[in-house]
C-alpha cells in the first residue's frame, strides 16, 4: 500500500486499538504492548506533576540553568544516565551561530543529553526538543490543571514534550524491552532565539540514523518546514527644516517606496514557489513582513534616517543565501538612485534554513504508521514553523522528522496549553515508533 498521496498522507483508525498494526507480533508480545500502555497510564498523574514543575522555572533564553539542573536530577532517578553538556566553546564564531540581542554568554548553561545504549544491530535515533520558552506574564509560570487540560507557558512549546519523552523511554525501561539500537535525548537551550543549544548538540554529540523533533504539530509528521530570515533596512536622507524641504530628503520616503518594492519582491517569490506538495497553501507559508519601523528626530524636520526590520518566510526551493541576495537584487534594481547610494541592508539576526526531506523516507512512513497504531489521524506534510530540525538536517546531515502532541497554535500565547490525554497518546506514538525503527531484542 503507497502511503503517499499526491499531497499528503492521511491514516485514520477506530477508536478501538488495532493490535495487528503493532510492530509486535505474537501473543506475549502483544501483552508486552499492553503493558506499556497501562504503564504510561499509570505514570501519567506523576508525568503532570512534572510537567507543571517544569513550567514553574521562567526559563527563558539566558536562563534555563536551574531547570536543566533540575531535570538532570529527575531523569538520573528514572533510570537514565543524564549529563549536562556545556555548550561548544567556539559556537559563536560557528557559521550557522544565531545572534542573540543581549546575549551574556554561556558559562553555566548547558544542554541535557542521555543515550538509552541499545544492544546493537538496530537504527539509532535522537529525540530533541528544548527547555527555554519565550517571556510570559509571571502567573503563566503556575501550571494551571483544568479537567485534562494543563495550562502555563512552555505547557506545549516544549516541557510538555519532554514529558512526552521521558514518559515513552521509561515505560519501554519498566517493561522489560530491550531496543537493538541507541536512543539519544538531547533537551536543548536557546531554541527560541534561533537554535544555537541545537546546534551545539549536532557540533558535540555522535549522529544518528534519524533525528524526532518533538514539537506540537497535533500528531501530524513533517519532513519539512519553512525558513525564514530576518533583514535590517536602513536608509540615509538628508534634513532640513520642512519649509525647506525641497533642500533635503525624507528617509521616511524613500522608505516608503523601498517596502513597496519589498512586497513586490513577495509577490514573485510566491510565484517561483508554487508546487510543492507538501506546501499547498503557498501564499499562507511565503511572506515578506515588516515588523518594525523607526525613523526622524522631530515634527518639523525632515527625516535623515529611517530603519525597517523584518522577515522573510520561505519555501525549501530556495536557501538562506538565494534570500539574502534577492532582496538585495530588488532594491539594487528597482530603488531610487539616492536609496541605492545611501542605503545598508543586513542579516544579522534570525536565519532559519527551510528544509525538505523526502516525504517516502521510511523515518517519516515509521512514525506515520506508529502515530496509525496510536489510534490518530495523521499526514505527511510540510510545516509552515520553523525549528531546530532544519539544523539537524542541514548541518547534522541526519533525516528529521518534526512530530509531537499538542497544538502550535498555542505556542507563545497567553493560553497556552497542552492536553493530558495528547501526552499519553504521545508517548504511547513515540514508544511504537522506537519499537519500529530502533528494532527490538528478542531475547
Amino acid at each position: 500500500m503507497r502511503l503517499i498521496a499526491p499531497h499528503i498522507t492521511t491514516l485514520s483508525v477506530s477508536p478501538r486499538m488495532d493490535r495487528g498494526c503493532s510492530a509486535f507480533s505474537g501473543e506475549w508480545k502483544n501483552n508486552m504492548i499492553s503493558n506499556i500502555e497501562a504503564l504510561i497510564a499509570n505514570r501519567s498523574e506523576a508525568a503532570v506533576d512534572l510537567l507543571a514543575r517544569l513550567i514553574s522555572f521562567p526559563s527563558t533564553v539566558g536562563n534555563e540553568h536551574d531547570v536543566q539542573e533540575f531535570l538532570a536530577q529527575h531523569v538520573r532517578t528514572l533510570g537514565f544516565d543524564a549529563t549536562l553538556m556545556p555548550i561548544h566553546a567556539d559556537i559563536e564564531s560557528d557559521e550557522d551561530y544565531t545572534l542573540v540581542p543581549d546575549h551574556k554568554g554561556y558559562e553555566g548553561r548547558s544542554n541535557l543529553v542521555f543515550t538509552v545504549p541499545g544492544t546493537g544491530g538496530g537504527k539509532s535515533i535522537i529525540l530533541n526538543t528544548h527547555l527555554d520558552v519565550v517571556p510570559a506574564p509571571d502567573d503563566m509560570f503556575e501550571a494551571k490543571i483544568e479537567g485534562d487540560i494543563i495550562r502555563g507557558r512552555g505547557a506545549c512549546d516544549a516541557k510538555g514534550h519532554v514529558v512526552t519523552a521521558l514518559l515513552a523511554l521509561r515505560a519501554l525501561k519498566d517493561a522489560g524491552i530491550k531496543l537493538k539500537g541507541d536512543v539519544t535525548a538531547q533537551f536543548v537551550v536557546e531554541e527560541e532565539a534561533g537554535g544555537n543549544g541545537a546546534l551545539s548538540a549536532i557540533i558535540d554529540c555522535p549522529k544518528a540514523d534519524g533525528v524526532v523533533n518533538l514539537e506540537s504539530t497535533d500528531f501530524k509528521v513533517f519532513p519539512a518546514n519553512r525558513g525564514a530570515v530576518w533583514f535590517e533596512l536602513t536608509i540615509e536622507g538628508k534634513t532640513t527644516h520642512m519649509g525647506r524641504w525641497r533642500n533635503g530628503v525624507s528617509a521616511i520616503d524613500e522608505m516608503m517606496d523601498a517596502i513597496r518594492i519589498l512586497k513586490d519582491y513577495e509577490r514573485k517569490l510566491v510565484e517561483e514557489s508554487r508546487g510543492d506538495p507538501l506546501f499547498c497553501d503557498c501564499e499562507g507559508c511565503v511572506k515578506v513582513n515588516v515588523g518594525q519601523i523607526k525613523g526622524g528626530d522631530w515634527p518639523s524636520m525632515v527625516p535623515g534616517q529611517c530603519t525597517i526590520e523584518g522577515g522573510v518566510g520561505f519555501l525549501p526551493n530556495k536557501s538562506l543565501a538565494d534570500i539574502r541576495a534577492e532582496v538585495r537584487q530588488a532594491i539594487e534594481q528597482n530603488a531610487s538612485q539616492w536609496t541605492k547610494d545611501h542605503y545598508t541592508l543586513e542579516f544579522k539576526r534570525l536565519h532559519n534554513a527551510a528544509y525538505r526531506m523526502d516525504p517516502d523516507h521510511p523515518l517519516a512512513l515509521t512514525m506515520c504508521e506508529a502515530a496509525k497504531c496510536g489510534c490518530v489521524e495523521t499526514e505527511i506534510t510540510g510545516w509552515t514553523a520553523s525549528s531546530d530540525a532544519r539544523l539537524y538536517w542541514h548541518r547534522g546531515g541526519m533525516p528529521t522528522v518534526v512530530f509531537g502532541p499538542g497544538s502550535v497554535a498555542f505556542a507563545h500565547s497567553v493560553d497556552e496549553q497542552i492536553s493530558i490525554s495528547d501526552i499519553k497518546t504521545g508517548a504511547r506514538i513515540l514508544a511504537e515508533f522506537l519499537v519500529r525503527w530502533c528494532g527490538v531484542d528478542d531475547e
